[in-house]
């Protein structure tokens, strides 16, 4: 792309800190492996932000510019402050892409925004994974090195099983079986506003997800779908006529009172 798209990968990077086995995986916490793989293509200048960082590292200046907020959070839902998740889901109201990872399906924005509770089985036994390409011709679907039938595989990952307590995804790009026998749907995209939400399955921070190729390949796919391409900021503008009006019959008098976007808020 001539201009590269303005990235943010969020990670509430604490697994990293509180379990070695996770910090030898991802030292630098995955939310580096994932802003390098992305850094990698060209397409994209990313920074992070954690949530020990004041205001999440999620300010006003740093939405404000994003195109695309990718999210990864996991035992620390609860720790993200309100006031933070109204502020990005304003920004995707707007306009700007989500992509969320595995884990974040239970986080404050994507709840908020998907409107349901999210719930899902699951089950930790570093089992199989194959993805099925559900959607080939979909962009997040693009340059996959696939298996003959198309799908592909990760050797161990944490399973996710149906019911997956979502709104029926307006695209199911991906769907995934697992070595126990569950299903999954595992990349899932919606609109909500101008802004694009995509959905992603993998991740779980026991397991080198984000080094696979493949894997890496739909995170770039997916914010170059998901960014934000126009911005449609929040109001109800009390508007007048383009054409001349005639004056309103004498019977019908003014109705109601006028009303601000900040009457609402």
């Amino acid at each position: 792309m001539s201009t590269p798209i303005r990235a943010v990968v969020w990670n509430e990077f604490v697994h990293e800190k509180e379990h070695e086995a996770v910090k030898r995986i991802y030292p630098e916490g995955m939310h580096r492996v994932i802003a390098e793989a992305l850094e990698q293509t060209g397409d994209f200048t990313v920074q992070t932000a954690t949530l020990e960082e004041p205001e999440h590292g999620l300010t006003k200046e740093v939405l404000e510019k994003a195109q695309i907020l990718y999210w990864w959070g996991h035992i620390a839902h609860d720790k993200v402050k309100d006031e933070i998740v109204e502020r990005v889901k304003q920004r995707v109201l707007e306009g700007m892409g989500l992509v969320v990872l595995h884990s974040g399906h239970f986080s404050k924005i994507f709840r908020t925004l998907m409107g349901t509770t999210c719930s899902l089985k699951w089950r930790e036994a570093a089992e199989k994974e194959r993805i099925w390409v559900i959607e080939p011709s979909h962009p997040i679907a693009m340059g996959l090195p696939l298996q003959e039938g198309g799908y592909f595989e990760i050797p161990h990952e944490e399973m996710y099983g149906e019911r997956f307590e979502i709104p029926n995804p307006e695209e199911l790009v991906f769907l995934s079986w697992f070595q126990g026998g569950e299903v999954f749907r595992s990349g899932c995209c919606w609109t909500r506003g101008a802004g694009k939400i995509f959905y992603f399955r993998p991740g779980h921070e026991a397991y080198p997800t984000y080094y696979n190729k493949t894997v890496q390949i739909i995170l770039a796919n997916a914010g170059r779908w998901a960014a934000e391409r126009v911005r449609i900021p929040d109001q109800c503008p009390n508007s007048p006529a383009l054409e001349p009006l005639p004056p309103p019959p004498a019977e019908f008098g003014q109705a109601g009172v006028i009303q601000t976007l900040e009457d609402i808020q």
